[in-house]
């Protein structure tokens, strides 16, 4: 029976190896290291004596693919939220506190309530971000919007920073409106925040790698893959650190790897050759539960506080500036954010963690966002996934579960048009992946 080989089990594998299973194909997914999910998995930290997210996630309401993938692994009950779109905020240049809930309809009339309107802004401050939708290919955010208004400062820098992990003075504006566009274009309902209630692996990975025992999947790790045997138009075979697999004709490969992995394997695509960096850091500390699941922080180091049982967790994006910085000084500086933010009465620094990703996610410029390649490549059963695939999206959970729905749907064609006629393997369609 005709197998897929699926490489890597981040979530935009897991997410094309849940839907193939499910759908009755055989699967086996191929891992280099010894746990699943890559950016986006839990582990115990022996020295805090809990467990920890390697990076905080923030799903909305809008990200229907994931939700989708939450909902078929039996792992969407394990998501938290406020009933509905709320987002506190604190700026420390004047200690302003705020709460932005846009309205639940797809019209935004709450921008038209001063009230409800972030602190400082004037009608006239949205219904600029219209521009955005003009931006030409090479236009960045600094350059299609006002940088110097109070609505770029207290909430549209925050928002891309934190969505493209990358500095607004570069990151790409197009890809910016369009995430805007899906999302506070969409109405308040696709705006509710959920958090995992526990932990990522918890909600988005171990509920997977479940679903896939079930349905027969077979999962390798610690299977990292050297190369790739390549004819003119397919993959032949998949040379591991631990042995060759040759593929059968009707076989198909997604390379669900990081976008230098999959440009090392397959130096003929395009590929992200920029990233940046994010910095995380964790602090064992017990808050008051009824304080707000996360705050945006303007004016200060960090930039989104998330409060996690027993943990209070912060991340900052687009962090090169920082991430060469010591631990030590690192820990210090964002736990002063922190206990303002919170309004901590014991400022005295709790035991910490700091987490640095120096390559975390690709640089969301214009450039970069040219490299994205589609997911059909020239070889008619090699598919490409990843959050750095041509997804429309910047490196995030949606954009990752969506790449590997996008390889999943193309690998579900290539299956159902090739045939076996006489011992020979023919096609339906030479255009399929093309």
């Amino acid at each position: 029976m005709p197998r897929v080989h699926i490489v890597g089990a981040g979530m935009a594998g897991l997410s094309a190896a849940v839907r193939l299973a499910g759908q009755g194909h055989e699967v086996v997914v191929y891992e280099a290291g010894r746990h699943a999910g890559g950016r986006c998995r839990s582990y115990f930290d022996g020295e805090l004596g809990c467990r920890l997210d390697n990076g905080n996630h923030l799903l909305l309401t809008a990200n229907r693919a994931a939700l989708d993938y939450l909902e078929r692994i039996g792992g969407l009950e394990t998501m938290v939220g406020p009933p509905a779109s709320r987002f506190d905020f604190v700026d420390f240049a004047d200690g302003a506190r705020w709460v932005l809930a846009p309205g639940e309809g797809r019209i935004p009339w709450w921008i038209l309530d001063r009230a409800r309107r972030v602190p400082g802004t004037a009608l006239s401050d949205y219904l600029r971000l219209a521009t955005l939708a003009r931006s030409r290919e090479n236009a960045t955010v600094a350059q299609r919007l006002d940088t110097k208004s109070v609505l770029y400062r207290r909430l549209l820098e925050p928002f891309a920073v934190a969505a493209l992990n990358t500095e607004s003075g570069t990151a790409s504006a197009a890809l910016l409106w369009d995430l805007l566009v899906e999302s506070f274009g969409a109405g308040g309902k696709a705006l509710r925040p959920l958090v995992p209630r526990h932990g990522l692996s918890e909600s988005l990975v171990d509920p997977a790698l479940a679903y896939l025992a079930r349905h027969g999947a077979t999962i390798r790790f610690g299977a990292r893959l050297r190369e790739i045997a390549l004819e003119e138009e397919r993959a032949i075979a998949l040379d591991f650190d631990d042995g060759v697999v040759a593929l059968d004709p009707g076989d198909a490969v997604i390379v669900a790897v990081t976008a230098p992995v999959a440009a090392r394997l397959l130096p003929e695509i395009t590929a992200p050759t920029e990233f940046r960096a994010i910095v995380n850091a964790h602090y064992r500390v017990a808050t008051d539960p009824a304080s707000p699941p996360f705050i945006g922080i303007i004016g200060g180091t960090a930039e989104w506080i998330f409060r996690k049982p027993g943990i209070l967790s912060v991340t900052v994006s687009a962090a090169d500036p920082i991430v060469d910085q010591p631990a030590e000084s690192l820990a210090l500086r964002l736990w002063q954010d922190v206990a303002c933010a919170y309004r901590l009465t014991d400022t005295t620094l709790p035991p910490w963690r700091i987490v640095k990703e120096k390559r975390a996610t690709f640089a969301a410029t214009p450039a970069q966002e040219r490299l994205r390649p589609p997911a059909a490549t020239r070889w008619r059963n090699l598919v490409l996934a990843g959050d750095w695939t041509r997804t429309g999206l910047p490196a995030t959970i949606e954009g990752a579960v969506r790449s590997g729905e996008t390889a999943a749907a193309i690998v579900q064609r290539i299956c159902g048009n090739l045939l076996t006629v006489n011992g020979a393997e023919v096609t339906q369609s030479s255009r399929l992946v093309a």
